[in-house]
């Protein structure tokens, strides 16, 4: 039967890949790439530059997909995504079914760690539960933009005793979370922490993380707040993409 594996591959530094999953790199036959426009052609660059650095036998080839528009505009932005994952999940049936061999085995290389904000395994569920094309899957977890974020920063996610909430800018932008001092928060296009009006907050900001054109900032957000947002909009100017994370910490 067919096989096809999630493999996290950290946030950016190749070293980030871990030992089971240079393992399971080298059992991969067709390597599935999304292509998302010219913008992003570094991410698929440093995917290939994983594969020649870590597999011992390169006997493999990859195969790109295109990726769909996704409307992020629309306040409908639940039925958006769902939308959005039906799309891909019938492009990547086909390429599965058309270039994957009965017996062969397949990946798809998740940036970071695919249980966190990646769509990949909800997409590949999707396919089996339309019954066309059957095969395995196996997740291989990888080192995501959180834990490189705190240790690029030198500090813990959490304090003694205190729980600690993942969330969205969209979702930050309603308001600070009730019942936590920290909040990382994800996918925030808008810097939504300058909503926030707390001369207690701390945050710890990078973008590009593990990779040569990393950026880190910490400090208070009324401090740093603005300068954040600069060098967020200068190299989303300069590189076509970013991709960041904050921590935002409350002290009493």
């Amino acid at each position: 039967m067919r096989r096809v594996l999630v493999i996290g591959i950290g946030a950016g530094d190749p070293e980030h890949v871990t030992v089971q999953a240079v393992g399971a790199l080298n059992e991969v036959d067709v390597f599935f790439v999304i292509e998302k426009g010219h913008e992003t052609d570094e991410l698929v660059r440093l995917r290939r530059e994983i594969c020649e650095r870590y597999i011992r036998e390169p006997t493999y080839r990859f195969v790109e997909i295109a990726d769909p528009p996704r409307d992020r505009t629309t306040p409908a932005y639940g039925e958006a995504v769902e939308e959005w994952r039906a799309r891909r999940a019938e492009l990547w049936e086909r390429a599965i079914a058309d270039e994957l061999g009965e017996d062969g085995c397949g990946a798809f290389l998740v940036w970071g760690d695919p249980s966190l904000y990646d769509s990949t395994i909800a997409v590949l569920e999707q396919i089996l539960a339309r019954g066309t094309v059957a095969f395995e899957h196996e997740v291989i977890p990888g080192i995501s933009s959180v834990q490189a974020l705190t240790a690029r920063h030198r500090i813990p996610l959490n304090r003694v005793g205190r729980p600690v909430e993942i969330t969205t800018g969209r979702r930050l932008a309603e308001g600070f979370p009730d019942g936590v001092d920290e909040v990382v928060v994800l996918l925030d296009a808008d810097c939504s922490f300058r909503h926030l009006h707390d001369d207690t907050l701390e945050i710890h900001w990078g973008a590009y993380l593990g990779m040569d054109d990393e950026i880190l900032v910490s400090g208070r957000v009324g401090e740093v707040g603005d300068e954040i947002q600069r060098l967020r909009r200068e190299a989303r100017e300069r590189k076509g993409w970013i991709m960041d994370a904050y921590l935002l910490r409350r002290h009493p």
